[in-house]
């Protein structure tokens, strides 16, 4: 019982086999590919269009491979050794500085977890036994192509239970979800795709009792991660509502409400009797500086050893330097989500980190591909032909973070193909190919080869931008003409 079977050994080898030959013989240079955006709020994909894109290929000169430690940090410079990971800036690049004292960046994969189906249960046991074995062989997938943290969301008792932790080791983050468990408790929270809904649009930071509410949640849940040096940090929060509109939606709830109270309040302290776009702006930023200011200081006090990285900003926030702001007063670096962006422009990710004064982590991306025979529904990531389709969006994407010089590490959504068989599924994960793997946990070959080419030269890639200053490539090339299916 839990012995590999020869299915999933097979399985395996397969997948080595398309890793060697990828690290051998790399799949041959293509510098467009044609794709589809999820429109907002439609919720549609656009036509076919071709897009840029670029692999590790196109760098010159050729980047290399440098020796790792056991969290998979660069063995070749060192840094003050803390025991736990922090992000510091040397000279013009951040980089994510791990427990041994190692630069590193967090190359991981979202939702390290395995779906709960009768038919996707049936096949884990089929192919690995037990839970046990399941993260045993999933830690050698992601280390074996050269990712070393687990996102959001994750198995994190079966990985830390992992007696292969020990080196080398996979880091984790997580997600404390204070507003959100707030509003379950509150009342007047509901479901919408990939988070949590709230009235007006407004969240509870107002309110007398979610300061104690959330020195009480955090100190719950991080006791047991408080001295491990595994886990790079946590999130707050995933994709709130802030936007500019915050304020009149505040002013919109009913009058007993301490939301609308607050708003009030910030409105006689401002002699204003009427929201403009200026008070708009600077009543987001008083809003967000307020709710950082309290969740961050729930997480030192129950855990003054790990880094804070944010509330996963997405769509509307990731234009609003208000809320980069406030933010980085609190956190160590800023997490954001990114969807509809084929890939980050310099101006972009500068501004981020200007108003910031922090590194930014990207803590979801993907793209689905149509070869997988899933109907693709479901999820705002993009849409493209093939599985190494998929893969060349990866390298693309992830080349431009580089370049920015600020980022300290992306996770793919997610480990595993959404099940559509789960009657429990939430509404953004339902029937699309997100995964490394599919639902009967087959790894998707070219995807990971295009991943493993990458990820493996991700420090040389930075040291040939640092050494170089090459010039995004990314700022010149624009989405063209519309692609025939």
């Amino acid at each position: 019982m839990g012995s590999p079977s020869r299915a999933a050994g097979i399985a395996l080898l397969t997948i080595g086999a398309l890793i060697f030959a990828a690290a051998v013989h790399p799949p041959a240079a293509k510098h467009e590919i044609a794709a589809r955006k999820m429109l907002y709020p439609q919720r549609e994909l656009s036509d076919w269009q071709m897009y840029p894109v670029r692999t590790v290929q196109d760098i010159r000169p050729a980047p290399k491979e440098v020796a790792l430690d056991r969290f998979g940090g660069r063995r070749d410079k060192s840094y003050t050794v803390s025991g736990f990971y922090y992000a510091r800036k040397i000279r013009d690049r951040w980089w994510l500085i791990d427990p041994d004292g190692h630069p590193s960046l967090n190359a991981g994969v979202v939702s390290v977890a395995p779906a709960h189906s009768p038919a996707s249960s049936q096949a884990l046991a089929r192919t690995f036994g037990t839970p046990d074995e399941w993260m045993r062989r999933t830690r050698e997938l992601l280390l074996a192509n050269g990712f070393n943290g687990a996102g959001a969301w994750s198995d994190v008792p079966l990985l830390r239970a992992s007696s292969a932790q020990s080196a080398p080791s996979v880091s984790y983050t997580m997600n404390l979800d204070v507003m959100s468990a707030y509003g379950v408790k509150r009342g007047g929270t509901y479901d919408v795709p990939g988070h949590k809904g709230y009235p007006e649009n407004t969240i509870f930071v107002f309110d007398p009792a979610f300061e104690s509410f959330a020195d009480q949640h955090v100190a719950s849940l991080v006791g047991p991660h408080r001295d491990d040096p595994d886990l790079m940090g946590y999130f707050s929060d995933n994709e709130l509502p802030f936007t500019r509109a915050n304020l009149d939606g505040f002013l919109r709830l009913p009058e007993s409400d301490p939301g609308r109270q607050g708003a009030e309040r910030w409105m006689q302290d401002h002699h204003a009797t009427a929201p403009t776009d200026s008070l708009r702006s600077e009543f987001l930023e008083f809003e967000a500086d307020l709710y950082f200011r309290i969740v961050s200081s729930a997480i030192r006090k129950a855990d003054p050893n790990h880094m804070y990285l944010g509330c996963r900003f997405h769509g509307q926030a990731l234009k609003d330097p208000e809320l980069f702001r406030a933010v980085g007063k609190y956190a160590g670096a800023v997490s954001v989500n990114v969807y509809g962006i084929w890939q980050l422009d310099s101006e972009t990710t500068a501004t981020w980190e200007r108003e910031s004064g922090k590194p930014f982590l990207v803590t979801e991306f993907y793209a689905k591909g149509e070869d997988s025979g899933m109907p693709n529904r479901t999820g705002a990531g993009w849409l493209v032909h093939t599985q190494d389709d998929r893969g060349l969006f990866y390298e693309n994407f992830v080349l431009a973070l580089l370049e920015s010089r600020a980022c300290i590490g992306w996770q793919w959504f997610k480990y595993q193909d959404n099940d559509p068989d789960d009657p429990h599924a939430e509404a953004s994960n339902r029937d699309s190919n997100k995964g490394i793997v599919d639902r009967f946990y087959k790894p998707y070959g070219p995807l990971l080869a295009r991943m493993h080419e990458l990820n493996r030269k991700m420090y040389g890639v930075a040291d040939v931008i640092d050494s170089a200053d090459i010039p995004a490539r990314a700022e010149k090339m624009k989405p063209g003409s519309t692609a025939k299916k």
